[in-house]
């Protein structure tokens, strides 16, 4: 009798269980493709790297934030991790805009851990979590780190500063190679607020 009453109550427990399961999973599906407004915390901001063309793809430019005085505050002031913009889920609605709209209804398959620097290559994105305040925010390659010989800047590679604020915050930052007037990669980034041209790859700013 007492195994009896144990097994009954071990099938109920499992049958909770699978309840319970299947409610989370419909709530997740749910929030994916509902329609309701997203909300954003206003400290969130996500900077994101479409493709590029060739070697230019693999070559990493590394975070720079500084503070209102010109102090680097990339460690101290912020927390990033990083995903690939191609390993999301994505509804329906989200499949038919630009870059398969990971930033409209979308959550990435796996989230990754920065191990030491805070970096962006073609296809990835980087979550940062900012302490609220203003920052100027740019992007770099250092000379060991350029693998492009074709190119004549040999110096490191900057870009231009995006001043941002967490009082009026944009929530997508986009960052693309720039080239010369011929369309050749010229050693160097764009940070913009605006998605760059895309047709296969990026179109470097010009």
């Amino acid at each position: 009798m007492f195994l009896k009453k144990q097994s009954v109550l071990f099938i109920f427990l499992l049958y909770i269980c699978n309840f319970s399961t299947l409610i989370f999973a419909q709530q997740k599906i749910q929030k994916l493709n509902d329609d309701s407004p997203l909300h954003f915390n206003q400290w969130e901001l996500l900077i994101y790297r479409p493709e590029n063309s060739g070697t230019m793809n693999n070559i990493r430019c590394w975070l720079k934030l500084e503070d209102e005085n010109g102090n680097d505050v990339t460690y101290s002031k912020c927390k990033a991790t990083y995903y690939y913009a191609n390993n999301v889920v994505k509804d329906k609605k989200a499949e038919t805009m630009q870059f398969g709209s990971i930033f409209h209804r979308s959550a990435p398959r796996q989230v990754f851990e920065y191990q030491k620097t805070y970096f962006l290559e073609g296809g990835l994105v980087m979550y940062l979590l900012l302490q609220p305040g203003k920052y100027k925010i740019s992007v770099y390659t250092p000379k060991d780190q350029q693998y492009l010989a074709k190119i004549e800047n040999k110096n490191e590679w900057t870009s231009n500063v995006f001043e941002y604020d967490t009082e009026n915050p944009a929530k997508v930052l986009f960052v693309s190679p720039t080239a010369n007037d011929n369309g050749f990669y010229n050693g160097g980034w764009h940070i913009d607020f605006k998605a760059p041209k895309y047709f296969k790859f990026t179109k470097p700013k010009m």
